[in-house]
């Protein structure tokens, strides 16, 4: 016979074991929520942040150097010959001119040196007049013996010509005629050798006398260059200018090649630069700067690189004034220079700030229209000065950006403004 199943209906434990499970897991996914939500958006005071706008303007690349007024023109005086300082004539920033006395350094050696080569070049002059007067009396007495033989060869030609004659007319005999040809022959010989004996005499007089004319000029030479070395003890102002540096006392030994001052020409003014090496392959000749003084700009070129760096790594330019030359300007005083790397160009610019040492200048919190929140935008950053950087891609001209320090914001996604 056939039994009625009755349908099973849930029970209140069951319930409740349901009910427990979906209660939890719908605490789970709001406690994931409301931990994503707090960890993506971040309640700032807007007192605490900088907010920058977006602008479109003139921007130029440059970098901020300082530079050092140095006179234009600056000769070094270094002691060309060492000795100890005998008398001193100016003292540091006198005013010279070409050729005043400065110091005068004593060097007995040299002196003594100068001396005995005087004396060496009086006796070459000494003994090159006397083998002169020498050679001359010997070409006399070649002369006086080339005149003997000359005549005895034409007196011998006479008497052959006149025996050659006689013998033709059969006035003579044959053997008369042959001791007029002997003695003929004999004159030609003779007058040969001795005019032969006379071009050699003449040529070894004038050789000798061109050596020793050549030696007396090599010694002349080293005399006047001894001469030079003794002037130069005195040490004279090479250029009209001003004594700077001066490091020279009465007594003191200065050895060669030691310096001893410098003098500044009144020519005008130039400014060393001290550049990061990091810009060296961007810094040329012709590159412009400017700074200000005295509530005024002036202009600078680049004239000069040094490419060799520094133990500091930093390498220099000498730049020169484009222009008037402030007033007032003097040597050693520093000047603050805007060096330009680039040509004044129209760009976006946002200004500078500590948002790009987290971000890189890949993205910014941009400021929502309505004011009230300020969310990540991706950015593309090109040029930079020490003001602003150039927007390449990501903002436009009237956009409002943090671009204060986002030390705390790195995993922030949105920024809720608070006015306090």
């Amino acid at each position: 016979m056939d039994r009625v199943i009755q349908k099973k209906t849930w029970g209140t434990k069951r319930l409740l074991t349901i009910s427990g499970i979906t209660a939890a897991v719908l605490f789970g996914g709001w406690m994931i929520i409301s931990t994503a939500s707090s960890k993506s958006k971040l309640n700032v005071d807007t007192e605490r942040i900088t907010i920058s706008e977006i602008k479109k303007g003139p921007f130029q690349e440059f970098i901020p150097v300082n530079g050092v007024v140095m006179p234009y023109t600056t000769i070094y005086l270094d002691a060309v010959e060492g000795g100890r300082v005998e008398e001193k004539y100016e003292e540091d920033g006198a005013n010279l001119k070409k050729g005043d006395p400065i110091i005068k350094l004593a060097n007995t050696d040299l002196e003594l040196n100068l001396a005995n080569q005087e004396t060496a070049v009086y006796a070459a002059q000494t003994q090159m007049q006397i083998s002169h007067n020498s050679a001359q009396q010997n070409t006399i007495t070649k002369l006086n013996q080339m005149a003997e033989v000359d005549n005895a060869y034409k007196e011998a030609e006479r008497v052959y010509i006149l025996d050659k004659k006689l013998l033709d007319q059969k006035a003579i005999g044959l053997q008369e005629f042959k001791a007029a040809e002997n003695a003929y022959n004999y004159q030609v010989r003779r007058k040969k050798l001795t005019t032969q004996i006379l071009k050699q005499d003449t040529a070894l007089i004038r050789q000798e006398d061109l050596q020793a004319r050549e030696q007396y000029a090599h010694m002349k030479s080293t005399l006047e260059l001894m001469r030079k070395k003794v002037a130069d003890l005195t040490v004279r102002a090479p250029i009209d200018g001003q004594l700077t540096s001066m490091d020279a006392e009465v007594g003191q030994n200065k050895n060669k090649g030691e310096h001893l001052g410098q003098i500044d020409a009144q020519s005008g003014f130039k400014v060393r630069v001290d550049i990061e090496e990091h810009y060296l392959s961007r810094i040329f000749t012709g590159l412009m700067g400017d700074f200000s003084f005295a509530g005024k700009t002036y202009k600078l070129v680049i004239k000069k690189v040094f490419t060799s760096i520094e133990k500091t790594g930093r390498f220099q330019v000498d730049m020169q004034f484009v222009g008037e030359v402030p007033k007032g300007i003097r040597k050693g005083q520093t000047l603050q220079i805007r060096l330009a790397l680039s040509d004044e160009t129209t760009a976006t610019l946002v200004p500078k700030g500590g948002f790009y040492q987290q971000t890189g200048g890949n993205w910014i919190f941009k400021v929502a229209d309505d004011g009230k929140t300020a969310y990540k935008v991706d950015i593309q950053i090109g040029r930079q000065n020490p003001d602003y950087y150039e927007v390449l891609q990501g903002l436009k001209p009237g956009d409002k950006v943090v671009t204060s320090s986002y030390e705390n914001y790195t995993d922030i996604q949105e920024l809720v403004l608070k006015k306090p």
